[in-house]
């Protein structure tokens, strides 16, 4: 099927409007004593916004089996957003809304990674996605790409885009032979006003650069990812030639400017806000990618000095945002004059009925699958000390991913050197019981699709990485209390962010400045020479670049697998039938201050 087997959409959504849904004013008669002026024709409407769905369709977390719940009482999924855009449709008027997302719709649950791995939707007379069918009955207007909408490979990707009742969108998506977008750039709706011209909306659609580097083995060759600002700056003028009346960029990007990346590539990973300040001719961006709430957001455009409005509904369908429109009738011609944006919490609704109804079957028969019994453990393993704790659940998934490793290299040229594996906490509340042993529980540890590579790195690189990795830990003195809650997550790094490696023994100083913590980095009890090779059991997400560890993107390959790790770790326990932490665990790093362990 050729990447751009689609032509551009120009979807006029012809949609009319009672003058009792307006805000428009009919003009007054002229007057016995002398004409009054004509009060001005105006028209509102609104933008609704999701972002980051990642699967999430019910309250319901699959890992847990149970309702969602978190510390800040979020509730997630599109069956409670369905509720909030029946209340906005019904309090604007139907006719006067759209609804629009902004990318990372097909990964993240164990919904929608059943349907792409197994029950495929890309199997001959496959289900219909569930996330396809949630967002057409709600009535999504457009969509944007995000960069885990990659994850699965392109032929699911153009599985779900057939699926869809409205475009994914992706201006700087292209075809890596001919350069020219290989899903539509851009949708335009039309909004029918009581006043006889109607209003164009035009949606472009802008997804994530870091997608070149986060899942190269599936677009290599096949796509390249130009970025934000670039493709922005091509289109929106196009747009507003075209008769755009309004110009709503939905963009998979969050709004800092930063790059996990580092230098790796020369577009900006999270560019909604560079976007803004730099391309002219753009009302409001609905901002994706950063899973952070952003009510409302101005940006002042450079070159007009206009204001442009962002928002990002946090994620997981836990907000919705409201782009509320004013728009004014001059000369001979729609203006926006004023642009809001808000968010609405989907826990102070209750899900859809229909939604629910629609989607039973698929949810129960996923259920089912993720508590299947595949083994039993002779302990309980948990996470909640995983970030400053070498835990036996980060080692269980280290120590299967160095036996897969060895068992790959094994007969081969490197199959005598050492093999050490990394590995983050991607959940604090993972568990694995004690006693029976499910799906869910294996599938709780690696929340995400990567894949297992192997690669070869020196000692003095090893010891790099590990500095890199100590940068999650906030400077605490000697003899300063330790609070856990404010001890991680320094400058923002995220959990996932922040890898133990297994099979070295360290101590991270966090007394000391980030760049110089790792003391008595060991090897079989010797200090680790700078010189030695070694072999790095590490995830795809890793070795592409993601977190901008160093050394390891650029780092020789020794080995690749398709399936994802955690599939690795469910079919090891299957193997395995008892997983016993006396077999693998160990503890191999500390924090301490001074050489004083903290814990």
């Amino acid at each position: 099927m050729p990447l751009n087997r689609r032509t551009f959409l120009e979807s006029s959504v012809a949609v009319g409007a009672g003058a009792a849904l307006t805000t428009g004013v009919a003009a007054a008669p002229a007057q016995a004593h002398g004409r009054h002026p004509r009060p001005a024709k105006r028209y509102s409407f609104t933008v609704m916004g999701t972002t980051d769905l990642h699967g999430n369709v019910f309250n319901w977390d699959y890992f847990t089996d149970k309702e969602f719940d978190d510390k800040a009482h979020n509730d997630v999924g599109l069956a409670k957003i369905s509720t909030l855009v029946d209340q906005v449709r019904k309090a604007k008027g139907r006719r006067n809304t759209l609804l629009i997302d902004a990318g990372d719709t097909i990964q993240g649950t164990q919904l929608s990674y059943y349907y792409a791995k197994v029950d495929p939707i890309t199997a001959r007379r496959g289900p219909v996605h569930p996330m396809a069918q949630a967002m057409n009955a709600i009535g999504y207007d457009a969509a944007a790409l995000g960069n885990h909408e990659f994850n699965y490979g392109i032929p699911v990707l153009r599985k779900f885009e057939e699926q869809c009742d409205f475009p994914l969108l992706g201006a700087n998506a292209l075809d890596a032979k001919t350069l020219r977008p290989a899903f539509p750039p851009y949708s335009m709706h039309r909004l029918r006003t009581p006043h006889g011209r109607d209003v164009k909306v035009a949606i472009l659609g802008l997804t994530n650069p870091g997608i070149a580097i986060w899942d190269k083995a599936n677009v290599s060759g096949k796509m390249v990812f130009p970025g934000l600002e670039e493709q922005a700056a091509k289109w929106v003028p196009k747009l507003r030639s075209m008769g755009a009346d309004v110009v709503v960029v939905s963009a998979h990007s969050g709004s800092s400017g930063t790059s996990s990346y580092g230098d790796q590539l020369p577009h900006i990973e999270n560019a909604a806000g560079l976007v803004a300040e730099q391309v002219p001719g753009i009302d409001a961006i609905l901002v994706g990618h950063a899973h952070t709430e952003i009510p409302e957001y101005r940006v002042k455009n450079k070159e007009t000095g206009k204001d442009v409005v962002l928002s990002e509904p946090l994620k997981w369908g836990q907000r919705l945002t409201l782009f509320d429109f004013e728009l004014v009738w001059q000369k001979g011609r729609w203006v926006v004059e004023k642009v809001g944006a808000q968010v609405l919490n989907s826990n102070a609704v209750e899900e859809d009925p229909e939604i629910v109804g629609l989607l039973s079957d698929e949810h129960k028969k996923v259920v089912a699958y993720v508590n299947q019994i595949i083994g039993t453990s002779t302990a309980t393993m948990a996470t909640a000390d995983a970030p400053w704790k070498d835990e036996p659940i980060i080692d269980l998934i280290n120590h299967v991913q160095v036996e897969t490793v060895k068992t790959a290299l094994a007969g081969g040229e490197y199959a005598a050197l050492p093999v050490l594996s990394q590995a983050s906490c991607f959940s604090r509340t993972a568990a694995i019981p004690a006693g029976q042993v499910t799906i869910r529980d294996a599938a709780g540890l690696y929340v995400f699709e990567n894949t297992l590579e192997a690669r070869l790195l020196t000692g003095a690189q090893i010891k790099d990485y590990l500095e890199f990795s100590a940068r999650y830990y906030v400077q605490t003195p000697a003899g300063a209390p330790v609070d856990t809650a404010k001890l991680t997550n320094a400058d923002g790094t995220p959990d996932y962010n922040y890898d133990a490696v297994y099979g070295v023994t360290y101590e991270i100083d966090i007394a000391k400045p980030a760049g110089s913590r790792i003391v008595n980095l060991s090897f079989g009890g010797k200090p680790v020479d700078p010189a030695a090779q070694f072999v790095l059991a590490v995830n795809n997400y890793r070795a592409s670049g993601g977190g901008a560890f160093p050394h390891v993107a650029n780092a020789k390959q020794l080995w690749a697998n398709s399936d994802e790790i955690r599939n690795t770790i469910i079919q090891w326990v299957k193997a395995k039938g008892s997983v016993d932490p006396g077999q693998f665990a160990s503890v191999d790093w500390k924090l301490t201050r001074d050489g004083v362990p903290v814990f």
